[in-house]
């Protein structure tokens, strides 16, 4: 209500906000109109979004108490018609958008949401909204940015890491999206991303999916305002991974793990655990200098329950840990340097491009980010984890992907049946130019390779005296000296 405070200012004797109910009797057919007017623009500022600063709203003239009539002079009733006729195009514009109002268009309110796009392309012109991220295909760095859209992730928890990574892979031209979260936005929330004050007091998923349809039509949004560690909710979100793919019958393809409780983690642990879905956890810590990301794969890595945290661990009920009045810090950099890292590891991991991180850490104070893979704990407490294992298990040993550059790609081993330079090795010792083994002149390789294990026979690879056999143009040999050719 605070957001309407121009309407809320009116000075029309008995009036109330919202209800405009109360009846005038003084100049009716005008104050009737401007109250219309200005009613179906509430409506449409309270369905659309935030206040319409576009029109500036005018009050009815304030009229004596006692009369109870409005009276008004020449110029008022122009004044009036000119606003009734500013309110009624106003409204006729915002109906005519969806009745979005700046929620469609940002902070201006004027801007029309752009229509959807059948197919992405790599057209590099103004109005093309994936040019720069197909960019990425002629560039090398992926073969298939298209594909994204057929890719369907679910985002549990909507605050200051899963608020911007929503917001990311939507801009990104993700296929679909499922978001889970029971909390409303607040005054409190302000000081991270993505949300914004006027959106107080609605639920956190219906607020992110009206911002990001305004930011790209062309993704599908399912959005649950529940708490997933209740039994009921918990089947809930089973359903939503088993069958919430872009065909509305497969699997998702990832779930994104952005809780700020161990009881949530908890509850997407055990449901990926059960459905054998890949998932990625992440978080913030409580100094709000710290976070991490990681990659969960059933069977593969290890869960949740695995290697847990402390309070998981000595099965701690948590919420006896918070104190009134002490809340954990919060910074909008961290925040959104974890989202993006979370984000950066699911393209890489949809898409197939890069190192996709197994684990990795970061700490703000000292600039460091830790990696590392964690394997599953056979002595799990999760009997699914167990389970999973044992699956892997019969099929063999799981290794880790290591991604290398495509120059550095290692096709097998090296032959060396041309030697374009003839380098070999010519020993001054009495045998005649043989080596101890009778093997004949030995190419220079053979000999560094023998010597990377032997102390000696580094030291003797090193003496300056060695004399070495060049194989000249001619068939011959010619001698030089280690010194020459290092």
């Amino acid at each position: 209500r605070a957001q309407h405070a121009d309407v809320r200012g009116s000075r029309v004797v008995g009036e109330t906000y919202p209800d405009f109910a109360t009846p005038l009797t003084g100049g009716e057919a005008l104050c009737r109109a401007w109250r219309a007017s200005a009613r179906r623009l509430l409506n449409l500022r309270r369905s659309g979004g935030g206040r319409d600063s576009s029109v500036a709203m005018a009050t009815p003239p304030a009229a004596p108490a006692a009369a109870g009539k409005v009276t008004l002079d020449e110029s008022e009733v122009s004044a009036m018609k000119a606003q009734i006729e500013r309110l009624t195009a106003r409204v006729a514009e915002l109906e005519g958008a969806g009745g979005r109002g700046d929620a469609a268009g940002g902070a201006g309110g004027n801007a029309a949401a752009r229509g959807k796009i059948a197919e992405m392309s790599s057209e590099v012109v103004d109005d093309n909204p994936y040019s720069r991220l197909m960019a990425l295909k002629r560039m090398g760095i992926v073969d298939n940015y298209e594909d994204i859209r057929g890719y369907s992730v679910v985002i549990v928890g909507v605050g200051g890491v899963g608020s911007v990574a929503a917001e990311m892979l939507t801009r990104c031209g993700i296929g679909k999206l499922i978001l889970f979260d029971y909390d409303t936005v607040e005054l409190a929330n302000m000081n991270r991303l993505f949300f914004q004050p006027w959106q107080s007091g609605m639920s956190k998923v219906a607020a992110a999916v009206e911002t990001l349809k305004g930011i790209n039509p062309d993704v599908v949004f399912e959005h649950h305002n529940c708490d997933i560690t209740t039994p009921a909710n918990f089947d809930l979100l089973m359903n939503c991974i088993r069958a919430g793919g872009k065909d509305g019958a497969s699997p998702v393809n990832l779930v994104l793990s952005c809780v700020d409780n161990f009881g949530a983690r908890l509850s997407i642990n055990q449901a990926c655990n059960e459905l054998d879905q890949p998932w990625m956890e992440s978080g913030v810590s409580e100094d709000a200098v710290n976070g991490h990301i990681q990659l969960l794969l059933p069977g593969k890595t290890a869960c949740f329950q695995c290697v847990p945290p402390l309070v998981v661990a000595s099965d701690i009920d948590e919420r006896t840990l918070k104190r009134e009045g002490v809340c954990a810090a919060s910074l909008p950099t961290t925040m959104g340097m974890v989202a993006g890292l979370l984000v950066q590891n699911a393209l890489k991991y949809l898409l197939r491009f890069g190192q996709v991180s197994y684990f990795l850490g970061y700490n703000a104070m000292s600039n460091f980010f830790p990696t590392d893979c964690i394997r599953p704990n056979v002595e799990c407490t999760n009997a699914a984890c167990r389970a999973r294992q044992a699956e892997q298990e019969a099929v063999g040993r799981w290794e880790p992907d290591v991604w290398r550059p495509p120059h550095m790609v290692d096709d097998g081993p090296v032959a060396h049946d041309d030697n374009e330079w003839g380098i070999c090795l010519d020993s001054d010792s009495d045998d005649g130019g043989r080596d101890a083994a009778g093997g004949g002149d030995r190419h220079l390789w053979e000999v560094v390779e023998d010597a990377a294990d032997d102390e000696a026979a580094c030291a003797a690879l090193l003496d300056p005296t060695c004399a070495w056999t060049v194989a000249d143009a001619d068939g011959g040999a010619a001698a030089g000296r280690a010194a020459g050719l290092r």
